[in-house]
């Protein structure tokens, strides 16, 4: 049993972790920038230490500053979160060589799955289904365009070290390849310090399917059933929910059944997520693995009844996993909103500010993940969520109308958010009718 755990993140994401640490027992240590002196992840924590100043560099993204931290407050373990260091090898060895548990894939597994170029290449080779593409990385754009005439257009290019939607383009023939590929390049060098790239065809109108699994040093993986996460905006997702309405039980059991074999074909350990992308035919290929909890994790907690979290701890601590692939029979149906403090009508422009105001949603099968309350800043440094509201019902219609009522009592005053957004696309026909596809936010934009 770990003594005490420090969460290297901020947000919801750290006041989810520390709640979970007080269900095991384990005391929980938070760090902070001076922008989030005042956050609720270090309100609620058993112990706190400043780390730098507000921007990522100087704070949550500094190794050397959270290692030291963790050796002086005497944590056992680190739980990265998402974001930030959750999926840095760099910052995986650091703590090993410093006597820390990293809550999390091991260093090696991180840059097998992380580096998307090799993870194509690693699960062509186990023979899970991936995108038409190329097998290799590709670095100039002469040589890319004869490769991507053979693959055939349209063509996605992508960033190997990509993430956040950074360094992906899509080419539409021949004449804008070039342009697109350098753009794309540019983008992954400046955001990822990497200028590696790889194509794929580019499916039109897909839907975004991914699979969580949990893989423990015992040799047990597990399918916790998939996340149908395709409202999303230039590749940030909006809206998760499970089961998907895309898939069928055929497709579902061999999307799940890859996913394993994905898993163990890297010998994976701790929370994972195999995405795929699924075209109109229901053809489904192999995109990327995140080597970290989801932000979407709680719409499979609410569908399966775990806790992610403590698993992910009790992973790290070497015990098995607490369920089996036989205890996994998902129920009913949930659905999550990300709220954020922006502006949809200003092409989402971010709105930091102090909250004057807020009353959340609550009642049977409702669940906010927050870390905001009234009198609190949002800081203009970080990402604009600020909140999830997750639902779960018996069956989808019912947990759209329990969204819809959730987003209709929830208030928050003093910022903009995109609550209202989300109450538009819970009403609109082609979400409630299941059918939204990853173009589905740019359409009705239009």
């Amino acid at each position: 049993m770990f003594n005490k755990i420090l969460i290297a993140n901020r947000g919801e994401i750290a006041v989810r972790v520390i709640r979970a640490c007080r269900n095991m027992g384990i005391r929980s240590v938070a760090v902070y920038s001076k922008e989030d002196a005042k956050s609720l992840h270090v309100q609620l924590a058993d112990q706190r230490i400043c780390i730098g100043e507000g921007p990522a560099r100087y704070s949550y993204l500094n190794m050397d500053r959270i290692i030291t931290a963790a050796k002086n407050m005497g944590a056992d373990a680190i739980h990265p979160g998402f974001g930030f260091l959750s999926e840095n090898s760099e910052f995986v060895r650091k703590c090993q060589e410093n006597g820390i548990t990293f809550i999390g894939p091991d260093a090696d597994v991180i840059d097998k799955m992380g580096n998307k170029s090799q993870a194509r290449k690693t699960m062509m080779d186990a023979g899970v289904p991936v995108v038409p593409g190329t097998k290799e990385p590709v670095y100039d754009a002469e040589e890319a365009r004869k490769l991507a005439a053979q693959i055939g257009y349209p063509v996605m290019i992508k960033a190997s070290s990509g993430g956040g939607g950074k360094g992906m383009r899509v080419a539409q023939s021949d004449e804008d390849f070039e342009f697109q590929f350098n753009m794309a390049q540019r983008e992954s060098a400046n955001a990822f310090g990497d200028d590696t790239m790889y194509l794929e065809r580019f499916i039109e109108n897909p839907r975004h399917v991914e699979i969580q699994i949990m893989a423990d040093s015992h040799g047990n993986v597990v399918a916790l059933g998939e996340r149908d996460c395709s409202v999303q905006r230039n590749h940030q997702k909006l809206i998760e929910e499970s089961p998907s309405p895309a898939i069928n039980d055929e497709i579902r059991a061999k999307m799940n059944e890859y996913a394993v074999l994905a898993a163990k074909t890297v010998n994976y350990t701790n929370a994972g997520t195999i995405e795929y992308i699924v075209s109109p035919r229901g053809e489904f290929y192999f995109m990327e693995m995140n080597t970290r909890i989801q932000v979407e994790h709680g719409v499979t907690e609410m569908v399966t009844g775990t806790d992610l979290i403590i698993e992910q701890i009790r992973v790290a601590m070497g015990e098995p996993l607490s369920f089996s692939q036989e205890d996994i029979r998902p129920r009913g149906h949930a659905i999550e909103c990300r709220i954020n403090a922006e502006i949809p009508e200003k092409n989402f422009m971010p709105s930091p500010g102090l909250i004057t105001h807020v009353h959340l949603p609550a009642g049977n099968g409702v669940r906010v993940d927050t870390g905001i309350y009234a009198g609190y800043t949002i800081p203009s440094e970080y990402d604009s969520m600020i909140a999830k509201v997750i639902v779960h019902a018996p069956n989808r219609p019912a947990a759209l109308q329990k969204m819809r009522s959730a987003l209709d009592e929830m208030v928050i005053t003093g910022i903009e958010t995109n609550l209202d957004f989300q109450y538009q696309i819970m009403r609109h026909p082609v979400f409630c009718e299941g059918k939204a596809d990853t173009g589905f936010i740019e359409s009705i934009m239009k």
